[in-house]
């Protein structure tokens, strides 16, 4: 059972909530940057990643105007992905001048993925490790890569066909992803998302309205940061400072692991892949307790 309480503080003039295991004393800290856009998910990492706290200060940060964070945002605003950035750069900071570290891993799922490589790239003297789950490499490819999941699965339909990416990037993806939950290719051996969403509906750190600003979070980040994330590909970048480690379902067709497999291979520093045979998307959750396991064995390993 998880230990871990609810904090906020203010980051670039916004109050952003996190979590954070009880017992801090000399361990080391993993901050785990949530999917999405805006799919905080306190939740589930309380529910599904206590294991970690054994060993670990594990931290989960809700970005701005998501879940717990949540505010309603402006037009009047400059809302990029380097805003989101910059928050999780002074977050860090504030996380190792309070528990006097000099450095933390960094683990990022799916949109979180791509702000831990942009992050790594950027400031790799604060990171020990980067760990990506339903790492993000090629979001052109990966839309593909789901127009061919489904026209394998036959599911190709007239109104997939007729999708707009060029008109409404926003809307057009969304549908997609929807098809290819409700065909099994986002959590393995599902055609919902009712686990991940239980969690959420029984959970003593989201109240009804905390339930509706996560949906209201996940709307507008979406509109405001989609147009970046369409932009990655990071298929170039075959160096980096930081040693990575891919955790990938064999069964992710959401965001397709076949994509982050070939990246690996190419890549000129140190840099590995661990296989989740049972999960497609979210390892994390789908085998919780080969992935705890795994990490903390992982990680002990690396800081011994």
């Amino acid at each position: 059972m998880s230990t871990s309480v609810i904090e906020n503080v203010q980051i670039n003039n916004t109050e952003l909530y996190f979590s954070i295991s009880k017992n801090q004393k000399n361990k080391p800290i993993i901050l785990y940057l949530h999917g999405g856009p805006g799919d905080s998910c306190i939740p589930l990492t309380k529910k599904f990643n206590a294991e970690l706290e054994n060993t670990f200060t594990f931290v989960n940060l809700e970005q701005r105007g998501s879940g717990l964070s949540y505010y309603r945002f402006s037009e009047t605003e400059d809302l990029t992905m380097k805003v989101i950035l910059d928050d999780i750069y002074e977050f860090v900071l504030y996380l190792l001048k309070r528990l006097n570290q000099r450095k933390l891993v960094v683990m990022g799922h799916s949109w979180g993925s791509v702000l831990g490589m942009l992050f790594i790239q950027a400031h790799p003297e604060l990171i020990s490790q980067y760990i990506g789950i339903g790492q993000v490499i090629n979001m052109k490819k990966t839309i593909e890569a789901q127009k061919d999941f489904l026209t394998s699965q036959n599911k190709v339909n007239h109104k997939i066909s007729r999708l707009d990416f060029d008109r409404n990037p926003e809307y057009a993806s969304v549908t997609l992803t929807k098809k290819i939950v409700s065909n099994g290719g986002s959590i393995y051996g599902a055609k919902n998302y009712r686990k991940l969403i239980l969690p959420f509906i029984f959970s003593k750190d989201y109240s009804l309205t905390d339930l509706i600003h996560r949906l209201q979070g996940s709307k507008q980040s979406i509109q405001f940061f989609w147009k970046d994330l369409m932009n990655i590909n990071f298929e170039n970048k075959l160096n980096y400072e930081v040693p990575i480690l891919f955790c990938e379902g064999r069964n992710d067709f959401h965001v397709t692991s076949k994509l982050v497999s070939e990246y690996a291979e190419k890549i000129t520093s140190p840099c590995r892949i661990m296989w989740f045979e049972n999960s497609g998307h979210f390892p994390q959750w789908e085998e919780a307790s080969k992935f705890n396991c795994d990490i903390t064995k992982f990680l002990n390993n690396e800081h011994k």
